[in-house]
Order: structure tokens, then sequence, then C-alpha cells
């Protein structure tokens, strides 16, 4: 019974997670007059206090002396700093200025572009039906590219530069609260340090907006943390297949935001574009699933002969061990 109330728990904080980032671009708009770089900064400097406050809760903090001690994970650490930096700034300004549905197909094609970069940089070997879906997610891209009347570049840099964050984040292989502390502990000198010359400018909103904008500004830490303590509840009580299921909940929202919300022009070019990453995606998904059918039921054989094989020792027996393995 405690088994299935922690994946109930898990699966509801997984939709939690994914529901938040999918309608987060209902959030961005409220944070006007402010522009991107200034409500970037802010949610720079507000998620630290806000990791800060949970890490302090948690006690959590021996993992600070480790990463210290350790110059090529703090090198790590930066550069996936460096990555979000460009994919939250580039997020916030898409949605800001019409740009929801394109914002939305970055999030769609991200696991096309992750598997793409792992056989170009890792020498990952790709499944037929992974090829036909990374193909066919070329193509989408190319008749996006037509129906915009230029490539789709703001859904490509975010597809690309969180797949970059998501590989750099395996090899650091940290917590989620305490990955999300050190990066904004690496972003939050220049962030605050440019909130400060804007405010000597005298073009800072924090002080101009009002107390009513001030809080929103400041909400931008709960915003950013809120769901990564829901992702890392989910990540540890359900399965991993679940979770990538899961993580189209968040494109799919915003997609829909982008059409039904903000009322985004989706012509025949963008809609036909749109049907292949989700058939690419369809791929990926059917792909994934008979993969873990067929492991498992690896698996199982294995444990129902390994105690028939170790309770006989003769060579036939080992070689229709081999057999079966193989």
């Amino acid at each position: 019974m405690k088994g299935t109330h922690e994946q109930r728990a898990g699966l509801l904080s997984g939709i939690g997670a994914y529901g938040l980032w999918g309608i987060v671009p209902l959030f961005w708009p409220l944070l006007k007059p402010s522009g991107a770089i200034e409500i970037l900064a802010h949610r720079m400097v507000w998620s630290l206090a806000v990791v800060g406050v949970a890490l302090l809760a948690l006690r959590r903090w021996a993992w600070i002396g480790e990463l210290i001690r350790r110059p090529k994970k703090l090198g790590l650490i930066t550069v996936a700093a460096a990555v979000i930096t460009v994919n939250w700034g580039l997020y916030i300004w898409a949605v800001n200025n019409g740009h929801v549905v394109e914002a939305s197909l970055g999030y769609f094609i991200n696991p096309l572009v992750t598997i793409a970069m792992g056989v170009l940089l890792l020498g990952e070997r790709l499944r037929p039906v992974q090829w036909v879906a990374v193909g066919t997610g070329v193509a989408a891209v190319l008749v996006l590219a037509i129906g915009y009347g230029r490539p789709p570049w703001i859904s490509l840099t975010l597809a690309f530069s969180f797949a970059t964050y998501g590989l750099v984040k395996k090899k650091v292989n940290m917590g989620g609260l305490e990955s999300l502390a050190a990066e904004t502990a690496v972003l939050f000198v220049p962030a605050l340090g440019y909130l400060l010359w804007l405010g000597a400018q005298g073009d800072a909103t924090f002080t101009s907006g009002g107390a009513g904008h001030a809080a929103l500004l400041a909400a931008t830490g709960v915003v950013t943390a809120t769901p990564l303590v829901l992702f890392g509840a989910a990540a540890i009580r359900v399965p991993l297949s679940t979770l990538g299921l899961l993580q189209y909940l968040a494109p799919v929202f915003q997609f829909i935001l982008g059409i039904l919300y903000f009322h985004e022009a989706m012509p025949l070019e963008r809609w036909t574009g749109f049907a292949l990453v989700w058939l690419a995606l369809t791929l990926l998904t059917w792909d994934a699933f008979r993969t873990a059918r067929r492991t498992r039921a690896q698996a199982a054989r294995f444990a129902a002969t390994e105690p028939e094989e170790t309770s006989v020792a003769t060579g036939a027996d080992s070689s229709s061990y081999a057999a079966r393995e193989q």
C-alpha cells in the first residue's frame, strides 16, 4: 500500500511540475514593463534566495565544500549556468514578444536534439526507429522554416541550449536543488550587478513599478524553484518512462496557450511542421516502450533460468545458457 501511495504522490508531483512549466507563459507578461534581461536577472537573484532557504531547512550544505575542491566540476556548473541563462532569457523574451507557439516547439524538438547530440558528441548508436524519428524532425524544421519564412531560430536555440544544459548536468551529477543553487550562485553577482546598475540609471522597474510589481519580480524565485522541487519528488517515485511521457505536458500546455489565449497565428505550413514533430515524438515514445518491454522480458527470462543453471554444472547446460543469452 505504501508503494502505491508513493507512486501516486510521485505521479501527482510530476504532473504538477510539468503543468507549472506548461502554464508559466501566463506569468511572464505580468512582469511588463520589465524587459527580458531585467526579469532574467531577478529570476537568478531570487531563485538563489529561495533554494538557499530550502537547503537551509533541509540542512544540505555538505556538497558546497566538495564542489569548491573540484575545479572541473565547478567549471561544468559555470557552463551549465551560462547555457541556462541563454535558455531562460530567450524564453522570457519569446513569451513577452508573441512567440509562445514557437517557444513550445523548442521543447517539443528537444528530445530529438538530445538524441542527435548523443550521436554526434558521445558516439551513441541509434536504432532504426530513432533514425526515422530524427529524420522526421529535420523534415519538420524545414517545413516550419518555409512556414515562418526563416528558420525557427527561437525553437532551435531553446532546444539546443536545453539539450546542452541536460548534457552538462548529466556530467555534473548533482541533485536538483543543489545544482540550481550552484548555478544561480555563479550567476548571482553579475545579475545583482546588472540590477544595481539599472537602478543607478533610473531604469529599474523593481523600485518604480510599485509594491505589487516588486512582489511579482521577487516571485520569480518561487516560480523557478517550485516545479523543480516537484520534479525532484517525482523523479525518485515514478519510473523514468513515466517521466518521459509527462515531459510533453509542458510544451502541449504552452502550445495550447499560444493558440487559444495569446491568439498566435497557425497557418497550414506550421500545422504541418508541428504534425511532423508530433509524429517523430510518437515514434520515439513507441520505440522507448518497445525497448523497455524487451529489456524487462530478457531480465525475467534470465531470472527464471538462473537457478536452474546454477544447479546443473554440465557443459551442455552451459552451452544452452549461452545460446539463450544471445
